[in-house]
């Protein structure tokens, strides 16, 4: 292989021609830098060349623009997720301290009003909290937090802030177990209280019923419906419900009644028992209340005689022989002596006494006959 002999020679006059272009170029440019700085030559050149090269920028930088709007549009979105989530878990807390702030105040508001009707009412009272619940047709009871250890006996009467709920039926240690009115095997005796018509109210499951009321007892829808007192369950005056409507029964010969009651049976969270020999202070019915006799007239009376019964007179104006002046009820024989009665009062003058008359029927000798008040004197038997 024959050695090496270097580069052409065209090559090697070409390298050496390089930097003379360079040169060249740089001398030019430097040139035109200056020639631009003093006098501006290529400032309407520069002008147009950006206005070209503008379009080509704008195209370059897009993606880089697209970019950042999707990775700060990524880091808003992200924030705001973030931000939503929280203010979604403050309001369930705000909503759930809000819910047991309505349920305490609903607590104290019923408890109020328990408290209330017991000391309006002036009854004996234990407050119990409900433990369970049974609303179906078929039984309608509740369960007491309360038992035989807390005092609480078969029998007794329940009641809320709106009336009679029902009776305890069965008690264990810590329970008792509370019968509805609206049971259906459930009865109570009841008043009209308007009119004091003594019936019978029924459970019906979610209502009450009035059965058998007479055509003639006057009943009416509205009328308000309370415990009478028979029986010796339940005390006397306590609501039961409202009459909401009237219907004749199956023969026509009765009406049966419809009772919204006045209890919440399906509400509150706490009831109260009555204990033994608690009653109401307000009577059952309005009815019209026997007024005490005036001491008044017993007072005038014990100040003023009683008159003496006269016989009728002739029609001289003197009695008949024979007849003798009976003495009214309530006072003393008189003596045969002539004795005047006065009256007792000038506001209530009572009639002059006549004298008693002796056995024969005519008037003793000497006795003067005083006249009552407005008749005329008559005169005696001898001077006629």
């Amino acid at each position: 292989m024959p050695p090496y002999a270097g580069p052409p020679v065209a090559s090697r006059s070409g390298d050496a021609a390089s930097p003379l272009r360079l040169l060249a170029y740089l001398a030019l440019a430097i040139t035109l830098i200056v020639l631009d700085d003093q006098a501006g030559w290529l400032a309407r050149l520069r002008e147009q060349a950006n206005s070209l090269v503008q379009p080509v920028w704008a195209l370059a930088g897009l993606p880089g623009k697209l970019g950042n709007q999707v990775k700060d549009s990524a880091a808003s979105h992200t924030q705001l997720v973030a931000e939503n989530r929280e203010l979604r878990n403050q309001l369930l807390l705000a909503n759930a301290r809000l819910t047991r702030l309505q349920t305490a105040a609903l607590d104290n508001a019923q408890l109020r009003e328990l408290l209330n009707v017991a000391e309006r009412s002036g009854l004996d009272v234990q407050l119990a909290p409900i433990l369970d619940i049974d609303l179906d047709p078929v039984k309608q009871r509740l369960v007491l937090d309360a038992g035989s250890r807390e005092g609480v006996h078969v029998g007794q009467a329940v009641i809320d802030a709106g009336g009679l709920m029902g009776q305890v039926i069965s008690v264990t240690g810590g329970t008792s177990t509370v019968l509805l009115l609206t049971d259906p095997d459930h009865a109570v005796p009841v008043t009209v209280a308007r009119n004091g018509v003594r019936l019978i109210v029924y459970g019906r499951g979610d209502t009450l019923e009035l059965r058998d009321i007479p055509l003639s007892a006057g009943v009416e829808v509205g009328d308000e419906i309370v415990t009478s007192g028979l029986g010796g369950r339940f005390p006397a005056g306590f609501p039961v419900g409202t009459i909401t409507g009237l219907r004749p029964d199956d023969t026509h010969a009765f009406l049966v009644g419809e009772l919204k009651p006045a209890a919440q049976l399906d509400r509150g969270r706490d009831v109260l028992l009555l204990r033994p020999g608690a009653a109401i202070r307000l009577p059952a019915a309005s009815e019209p209340q026997p007024t005490a006799p005036s001491a008044q007239p017993a007072r005038a009376s014990s100040l003023t005689p009683a008159p003496l019964a006269r016989p009728p007179q002739q029609e001289g104006g003197s009695p008949p022989a024979g007849s003798p002046v009976v003495p009214a009820a309530g006072r003393q024989q008189p003596s045969s002596q002539t004795r005047t009665v006065a009256p007792a009062s000038s506001l209530n003058p009572a009639p002059l006494a006549r004298p008693l008359e002796q056995q024969g029927g005519s008037t003793p000798a000497g006795a003067t006959v005083v006249p009552a008040a407005g008749r005329q004197p008559t005169a005696p038997e001898g001077q006629r």
